[in-house]
């Protein structure tokens, strides 16, 4: 059995549909509640109360806003659905919305699969659609996925078209479902989790329930303190008056910074986020990874703004968030084309020298009729969209539409997104005919044909990753796509430690496992003194395998750090599989086995259905010898997830090593059937046919295979093979002569032709 190890896993956090879940739990743990509390620095936070004596107006803009509204409790003035004993039917299960005494409840499907009522605490967001919290045993908030749809006035499931078992882990009382770590961070300001791992339990705590003026600001206590000081106590003014976080005017860092932390992809690195720290010390942002953007690097799965935002021109002249929304109300500074026109004018912008002047809002530019949909900016260069049904949410990447790109990769664009009934090749004509040019060449290309896993992708990917004038988020990804590659992109990889961009340099790091010990070592222990955490992290990653003797005692010292760091990292978000996993291959690789195995198990522990741990543990078993349990490990997985693949591939290995060649035969079949472009699981399928002698459909699962890859080696000579053994000697010398073509240097394959000639000679 040799399904891959599983690398280290980037358990993201996001706030999206699933909220994350939980598991029913007793003894340990409390309710959530608020406790202000020491920050960062020994800084106390305050009631935000304190902040509306001095900043009234700002307090006012910021009242009512969706931060304010991110998280309230369940009163009649903030519960906006329909609780006057409203159904709501969802692939035949209904459930019903009351008011008893004052509070509010759902009588629906529990973790027991039985109708029960369960009351809704708090509510979870505003518009356009408003979300329920139930209190759980264990500390938990679990969010229910009927939502209450906002502008339409109706009750809304968040998986419409999926029936969710209670034992799922997406079951609104499941993991995925819970509260605590997965979206509550960035709906309330300094929250603390307190997971307990023993008990699967909580003390959550938060300094405001809401995301309030300290979410942005930093612990206001040294501020606050300052402000009420009697003026001839009072000194001149602290670093930011007092607060960890300024946001000196002109300067675009530190503000995107701290909205990034809630408005992005990414993986947490830290317990609790700090302020006025680099993002990537706190975190982790995913890349333009496949699923999440499309290889245009337009927005495709919940990835929110920074992702799509660090891609454009925009973010590269030094655009803040709030030069296009109002930090405190935060709605935008004006309507319409009117926040785009504050820059993009015919006079020129002090602060943006390169942005020419000019008009935009003619149809010169837009090429549409005034005043109509396809003359609004956002119509063009910012397309939405729709994420839980209801909720439009703009990319930012303020691209040009390339509808080219959508003819010959398939992306979207934003023509055809309005004009659904025209076609893409429609859309480009229209464009060349308008700009009257032919279209720049695109990173695009590159990750597309890395997605597809063409042959020349290499030397497209290497073009992105060197070419310094693309965004970094782009080369980062170039540099993980090269990992699947060869020497050529490994020297690229290690080249890329030294970028200047933090994120292509952990994207590097990650990235250098084939390197030898030596060369590995000298690449990654510079990085450990790296000034950003997430770059130590990855570094620290790399070095894992690589023995201890090669490395210096300073530099040893250095890894010591850098790993708790990776360490700290996973516990951060203990109640996640994915921090087990992660904390199992690290011990795998530092040869501690039953380390592994327990955090392996400790991963299915928490998630039944998280089949990387699964891999891993089985692969972990079967290395000891300790086949049964391997095997019992791979069942319960596929009596869990009957349609997964590799679970039945990974079985049908197992069994075949164990000489149960008819149940491997079985599982491999129904391999093929799931995984139909994988050329090994047809293949392996055919040997085990052949071992058992079963030849006419052994050549059919090595044709199938054929199919897949015309040019596999191992598939030609089994061909070659087994066509020899049915006695069809011409059809035996065609695939022999074709495997000869494709590894001219083989001795197996000049063995098998010698052979095959043999038995021609004497046939005669």
């Amino acid at each position: 059995m040799t399904p891959a190890q599983c690398l280290l896993v980037a358990s993201i956090a996001m706030c999206s549909t699933a909220l994350g879940g939980c598991e029913t739990a007793t003894g340990a743990g409390a309710p959530p509640r608020q406790e202000l509390g020491a920050g960062q620095h020994g800084v106390a936070y305050v009631d935000d109360a304190a902040c509306a004596d001095c900043h009234a107006r700002e307090h006012d803009a910021w009242s009512g806003s969706h931060h304010d509204l991110a998280m309230q409790e369940a009163t009649v003035e903030t519960v906006l659905g329909d609780f006057d004993g409203a159904t709501f039917t969802h692939l035949g299960q209904t459930s019903r919305f009351f008011q008893r005494d004052g509070r509010f409840f759902v009588n629906t499907e529990g973790p027991d699969g039985r109708l029960a009522d369960f009351e809704l605490a708090y509510t979870f967001g505003v518009e356009p659609l408003q979300q329920y919290l139930a209190p759980f045993p264990g500390g938990y908030l679990q969010s229910l996925t009927i939502a209450w749809d906002t502008e339409r006035g109706r009750w809304i499931h968040l998986y419409p078209d999926r029936r969710i078992p209670p034992d799922d882990p997406l079951h609104w009382t499941g993991r995925y479902q819970r509260w605590n770590v997965m979206c509550a961070e960035c709906h309330s300001t300094h929250l603390r989790p307190n997971y307990d791992l023993e008990s699967d339990t909580y003390r959550t705590t938060w300094a405001a329930l809401d995301v309030g003026c300290q979410a942005c600001h930093g612990p206001g206590g040294a501020h606050v303190d300052w402000a009420r000081a009697a003026p001839e106590e009072r000194t001149s003014p602290p670093p930011a008056a007092g607060l960890l976080v300024g946001f000196p005017a002109g300067e675009a860092a530190a503000e995107i910074r701290a909205c990034a932390g809630c408005h992005s992809r990414r993986q947490r690195l830290t317990g609790v986020a700090g302020h006025a720290r680099p993002f990537l010390d706190d975190f982790l942002p995913a890349t333009l990874d496949e699923g999440l953007y499309h290889s245009d690097g337009q927005i495709q799965d919940e990835v929110y703004v920074w992702g799509s935002f660090v891609q454009s021109r925009m973010h590269a002249a030094g655009v803040r968030c709030s030069d296009c929304h109002d930090p405190h109300r935060l709605g935008l500074r004006a309507e319409g084309d009117a926040v785009c026109l504050q820059c993009h004018r015919a006079t020129p912008v002090e602060r943006f020298p390169t942005l020419a002047p000019g008009r935009y809002d003619t149809p010169d530019h837009h090429f549409h009729e005034q005043d109509s949909a396809g003359a609004r900016c956002a119509s063009c260069h910012m397309p939405a969209r729709t994420y839980m049904q209801v909720d439009p949410r703009r990319d930012h990447g303020f691209r040009v539409p390339r509808p080219d790109l959508s003819v010959s990769l398939g992306t979207p664009n934003a023509c055809t997104q309005c004009h659904d009934d025209r076609t893409a090749g429609w859309a480009a004509q229209r464009a060349a005919a308008w700009w009257g040019r032919s279209p720049e060449p695109h990173f695009a290309e590159a990750l597309a044909a890395a997605r597809a896993g063409a042959p020349e992708a290499e030397e497209a990917l290497l073009a992105v990753a060197a070419d310094g004038s693309l965004p970094a988020i782009v080369r980062a990804t170039a540099v993980e796509a090269l990992r699947a590659h060869g020497a050529d992109a490994l020297r690229a990889i290690e080249a890329a430690t030294a970028d200047p961009d933090p994120q292509v340099r952990a994207s590097a790091a990650g990235g250098l496992y084939p390197l030898p010990p030596l060369r590995r070592a000298a690449a990654l222990t510079r990085l450990l003194e790296d000034p950003i955490r997430a770059v130590r992290i990855e570094a620290a990653r790399g070095l894992v395998g690589v023995p201890r003797t090669v490395l210096t005692d300073a530099q040893r010292a250095l890894f010591a750090e850098a790993r708790a760091e990776l360490v700290d990292a996973q516990l951060a978000t203990a109640d996640q599989p994915a921090a087990h996993l992660n904390l199992g291959v690290l011990a795998a690789g530092e040869d501690r086995p039953e380390d592994a195995e327990s955090a392996y198990r400790t991963a299915i522990r928490l998630d039944p259905f998280f089949l990387p741990a699964r891999f891993n543990l089985a692969t972990l078993l079967n290395r000891q010898g300790r086949n049964a349990e391997a095997e019992t490990v791979l069942r319960e997985g596929v009596d869990r997830v009957p349609d997964d693949g590799e679970l039945h591939y990974s079985l049908g290995l197992l069994l075949a090593e164990e000489q149960r060649l008819e149940e491997a035969s079985d599982r491999l079949e129904r391999a093929v059937a799931l995984i139909p472009d994988r050329v090994r699981v047809a293949y392996n399928h055919g040997l085990a046919l052949e071992t058992l002698g079963r030849l006419d459909e052994a050549e059919e699962a090595f044709l199938e295979a054929g199919r897949r890859d015309a040019e596999d080696p191992d598939v030609l000579l089994a061909l070659a093979r087994i066509l020899l053994r049915q006695g069809e000697l011409e059809r035996a010398r065609d695939y022999a002569r074709r495997l000869i073509a494709v590894d001219p240097g083989s001795a197996a394959a000049q063995r098998m032709a010698n052979e095959i000639q043999l038995r021609r000679l004497r046939a005669r």
